[in-house]
């Protein structure tokens, strides 16, 4: 069995109900999910002025390799709706891979851990929350030592039903 984390974003449509969808598939097709973290609600990165996404990540156990993983992880977000636009256009599904095992993976098609993520706020939150001490197999830092670290100032809040107010990470 493998470890993976993935990290799940929507922002357009029913953006709880998209998280929730694919987490069921991610349960149904690639492995049993061992934690989910909080949902989070995160200004648009990469390009200003769309709508915020929801993101969450998930820790997974998984019989998948990493080439058949991202077959089934472009299934779920095609089953889901998502069209591939422009790089870091909104998107009702996105299902990325943080972590396999603590594999480094560099291939035309896939790059694990994912090349960025010790960079983005909307990542290392929700990671930090279930996976503080994991290791990341290049940098050689714990995630909870790359969150204090971190320099992205991308608004990034808990996120809650209408009723209750968001709170600032």
């Amino acid at each position: 069995m493998h470890t993976i984390y993935l990290l799940l974003g929507s922002n357009l449509g029913d953006r709880s109900y998209y998280l929730g969808e694919a987490a069921n598939l991610v349960s149904e097709d690639i492995g049993r999910i061992i934690e989910g973290s909080s949902i989070y609600e995160t200004d648009s990165w990469g390009i200003e002025n769309q709508p915020k996404y929801l993101n969450q990540v998930l820790q997974v156990e998984t019989e998948l390799g990493p080439k058949k993983l991202l077959d089934e992880i472009h299934t779920i977000e095609n089953l889901l709706g998502r069209v591939r636009g422009e790089k870091w256009d909104s998107r009702v599904i996105d299902v990325d891979i943080l972590f396999y095992d603590q594999k480094h993976i560099q291939r035309p098609y896939l790059i694990i851990p994912h090349p960025l993520l010790h960079t983005r706020r909307f990542v290392l939150t929700p990671l930090n929350e279930i996976a503080p001490s994991l290791m990341h197999p290049v940098l050689k830092l714990q995630i909870s030592e790359l969150f204090k670290q971190l320099l992205d100032n991308l608004h990034v809040y808990k996120f809650f039903p209408t009723e209750y107010e968001n709170e600032d990470i």
